[in-house]
């Protein structure tokens, strides 16, 4: 029960790798009519919300074969968003961050069932003791945004230079439960995660995500997003307030690097899954333990494994992760064994996952031809 909470609120969940099926016969292209049918659905979501904009792309056989802006990047300039439009992640920088640091357990550097301070010192011990294996798994037992200070914590306004510093804010916290005794999704324990892959990759986390991730999979429009920086392209936030669309509030994501805190665009995102499927970045036997249910000390987790969540899809596993945060809400959706992927940016804040998940799965039927759907039919379950 409590992992489908999980999804409806972090509108996040993944696929179990099948190598055996991954090379079965996939789209090649998409036609006229399916590229109008996929249009006018990601319009249906919109003028539901009233987004603003949005940027979308579709990956078939480890290309990008389309993606796509619609409305405005920029509402008070008037500037119309493209495929280059770029967006905060949110937390579909959580996988990125799980991958490169099972690629450290591939290479021998990195030991999941140590406890973390031997990579990083900088997080104190605590009433039991916390593997990295926790971390990945959402099983650590430290908090996600709550107490006094949550809505300094979700806008966070100080810049971070150091990932580690940004641990500051929670490392005095008592663990919330016994780690590996069951799901609690922590934002903070991805970033305590950034600091166990810098100590163990002997690397600055940022650098070493370029060579462990980016540079690999093609990512040349990915970087940290530093709200200081001139990014071209960059998309402008919003938020639906009293009925009334504003500008997003100020939030520095480096306080969640490791959590989420890039900026990327939509073909980017589906480079990401196009390496990902392809072995690019980590084996086969690594992506099928990131995808297996995973193993709690009782029991399992239905639909989380190390990194990813899964699920199904018309009797296929496809799976995906959702981003919501300031400025953004994304959701990135993959099927292996048609070798297909999605992804979709939004700069408005507060969509509901369950709605992108509807809107990706609505997507994907187009493509694979599992439905016949009708946009004017369409609508997003609440």
């Amino acid at each position: 029960m409590q992992e489908r909470l999980f999804r409806v609120l972090f509108a996040i969940c993944a696929l179990v790798f099948t190598g055996s099926t991954a090379a079965q016969a996939h789209p090649l292209s998409l036609t006229a009519d399916q590229i109008e049918s996929i249009r006018a659905l990601i319009r249906k979501t919109m003028d539901a919300h009233r987004a603003p904009g949005a940027s979308f792309a579709i990956g078939l056989g480890g290309k990008v074969a389309w993606s796509e802006g619609f409305g405005y990047a920029d509402v008070e300039n008037q500037v119309k968003a493209t495929p280059d439009t770029a967006y905060r992640t949110a937390s579909i920088g959580k996988p990125m961050t799980a991958t490169a640091a099972l690629q450290l357990v591939e290479r021998g550097k990195l030991d999941l069932s140590v406890p973390i301070q031997t990579y990083c010192p900088h997080y104190p011990e605590k009433q039991w003791p916390i593997t990295a294996r926790d971390l990945i798994s959402h099983t650590s037992g430290i908090r996600h945004y709550e107490g006094p200070n949550v809505d300094a914590e979700a806008f966070n306004i100080r810049h971070y230079d150091h990932v580690s510093d940004a641990i500051d804010m929670i490392k005095n916290d008592p663990l919330k439960l016994q780690p590996g005794a069951d799901m609690l999704y922590s934002t903070w324990g991805y970033v305590v995660l950034g600091c166990v892959l810098e100590g163990a990759s002997h690397e600055e986390y940022r650098a070493f995500m370029r060579k462990a991730i980016f540079e690999p999979a093609g990512m040349t429009h990915t970087r940290d997003d530093d709200p200081r920086a001139i990014i071209p392209n960059r998309a402008r936030g919003y938020v639906i307030e009293d009925g009334e669309l504003k500008n997003s509030r100020w939030s520095d994501m480096s306080s969640k690097m490791a959590a989420g805190g890039w900026i990327t665009t939509a073909p980017d995102l589906i480079r990401f899954m196009n390496a990902w499927m392809a072995g690019r970045l980590v084996s086969q036997a690594t992506m099928k333990q990131m995808l297996d249910p995973y193993q709690l000390l009782k029991g399992t987790i239905d639909n989380f494994g190390l990194g990813w969540f899964f699920d199904d899809y018309h009797g296929i596993k496809a799976g995906l992760y959702g981003g919501g945060t300031a400025q953004v809400a994304g959701v990135v959706f993959f099927v292996p064994e048609r070798q297909i992927a999605i992804s979709g940016l939004f700069n408005l804040e507060g969509i509901p996952g369950p709605e992108r998940i509807a809107l990706a799965e609505a997507i994907a039927d187009v493509i694979l031809g599992e439905a016949k759907p009708n946009p004017d039919h369409f609508t997003p379950p609440k």
